[in-house]
């Protein structure tokens, strides 16, 4: 008799049978319950989970298996709505009537999922180059003259972002009403976040962290619900927003810099009535963190519907817990839907469910072109294996892959649909940006523009290669083992 049947020999029949009572009714009850109101993609997901992992699999559900922020927040964040409402941000916008039909069913849609109504008059600027992105931020932060509102997803202080954190300190120090906010999990991770915190407090600036989670003082929800939002509003007349967060390009971690990491990432300056919806939701967050809301204090004249003489027309469009269930995703479905010639996406991570898969080969199957632009590598190991896991799917869709080149991480995140429209924001194409993340995207119509975002496309081409079908399926078998075990977690809410 060797050791295990010892063991198991020594074990109290009314331990095993409690065990599997327990085991049993964990399963029965997962498969009842879990698929309430949830898709059945996500359904499955979790039950293979919890039939694998009983115990283990069910603790992890009731912890992150429903992607609802407390009741409490919930309310804060209707009660900041209604009040921005009241406000009236888009009293500024414009009826836009030079948009084709279904651009005009976009911005219905978007409005039906909770955006800000459509507004021309705008001039949008694109900065796809890193460092400079965060010299435009410095600078505009330098001139300001009432406030600064600063929210990003990863915030941290740096060498690289050191005008930039500097310049907030200075404009404090001038008088200006400076107000931070950074999301708690998404920059804690990251070296440079206690320099920034420690900085921040000593020079008395008034900051918040998004979504905190520390249960011992009273803070905590599902822990991986994240403000992914990018947003930098100067005295109500300029923003910014995009992908790009406030760090150096290798995102400051040993491993990224041993091999060589560095992001690419895009952000866009904006000016026009956009600039008043950005600074909306700016506000919207800093309510749900400090019960106090600004948008009536310490605040520029606001701008009229054209400032600056812009010919392009915009519309902001928040998403996340709380909001439109997966209004992104129903933006990007329709987009795909309404294309007549091409389709670009641009996305670090792109894993698509059943819906955006068929939408994307069916626009093959009309005469689209779909041109999908993502990394070679990533940092994400687990969401970069799915999403390579689709690769042979959409190639042999027709639907043509590049990847940039290692060891650049493309970060960059927009569509671009025919020469009509183009969606940038912080949104990636994957169930955290659907269902689990706040999120910003702008859409954008305008030739000025869509050409602009076809000129940094030619550019990634440049820096990537097409991926062939029989090379994808010669790699290596455990490459394919990993891929496709990683796909089984894509759909899980």
């Amino acid at each position: 008799m060797n050791f295990a049947q010892l063991l198991w020999n020594s074990v109290p029949p009314w331990v095993t049978i409690t065990f599997f009572t327990v085991d049993l009714v964990i399963r029965l009850v997962a498969l009842g319950t879990i698929p309430h109101n949830r898709r059945p993609s996500a359904a499955w997901g979790w039950l293979l989970v919890i039939f694998f992992f009983p115990v283990l699999g069910g603790l992890v559900f009731l912890v992150l298996g429903r992607a609802d922020l407390p009741e409490a927040r919930r309310r804060k964040q209707r009660e900041a709505a209604e009040r921005v409402d009241a406000h009236g941000p888009g009293t500024g916008a414009q009826e836009v009537r030079s948009m084709r039909d279904w651009v005009h069913e976009t911005v219905r849609l978007n409005q039906h999922n909770g955006a800000f109504p459509v507004a021309g008059g705008h001039r949008i600027e694109i900065i796809d180059d890193y460092d400079a992105s965060l010299a435009a931020m410095a600078e505009q932060i330098r001139g300001a003259e009432h406030y600064v509102h600063f929210q990003f997803y990863i915030a941290v202080a740096d060498p690289t972002t050191e005008p930039v954190i500097a310049a907030l300190e200075d404009a404090h120090r001038r008088g200006v009403t400076v107000r931070v906010l950074i999301d708690h999990l998404g920059s804690a991770g990251y070296p440079g976040y206690r320099q920034l915190v420690h900085r921040l407090d000593d020079a008395g600036v008034d900051w918040r962290r998004m979504l905190p989670v520390r249960p011992w003082r009273g803070e905590y929800q599902r822990p991986d619900l994240r403000n992914h939002r990018k947003i930098l509003v100067v005295d109500g007349t300029v923003a910014f927003t995009g992908s790009q967060n406030v760090i150096d390009r290798s995102y400051n971690k040993r491993k990224n810099r041993k091999k060589g990491l560095q992001w690419i990432g895009m952000t866009v300056r904006v000016r026009g009535p956009a600039v008043g919806h950005l600074d909306a939701l700016f506000a919207t967050d800093w309510y749900c963190e400090t019960d106090d809301m600004v948008l009536d204090t310490d605040r520029a004249p606001a701008p009229g519907p054209e400032p600056a003489g812009g010919t392009l027309a915009c519309q902001v469009l928040p998403s996340g817990p709380g909001l439109a269930q997966e209004s992104n995703q129903q933006l990007f479905n329709h987009l795909f839907a309404s294309a007549r010639e091409r389709i670009t996406v641009c996305s670090p991570y792109f894993v698509p469910d059943e819906s955006m898969y068929n939408t994307l080969r069916t626009a093959v199957g009309r005469g689209v072109e779909v041109h999908l632009y993502m990394g070679e590598t990533s940092n994400h190991a687990l969401t970069h294996h799915a999403q390579r896991s689709f690769y042979e799917m959409l190639i042999r869709d027709g639907i043509r892959i590049y990847l940039y080149r290692a060891p650049y991480v493309l970060h960059a995140k927009f569509v671009l649909i025919d020469d009509q429209a183009a969606v940038v924001g912080s949104s990636n194409m994957d169930i955290r940006s659907f269902v689990l993340d706040h999120e910003v995207n702008l859409m954008v119509t305008g030739r000025d523009f869509t050409a602009r975002l076809d000129d940094i496309v030619e550019g990634y081409r440049g820096n990537s290669h097409e991926l062939d079908l029989e090379d994808w399926l010669a790699r290596p078998w455990y490459q394919k083992y990993l891929d496709n075990t990683a796909r089984l977690t894509s759909a899980v809410q």
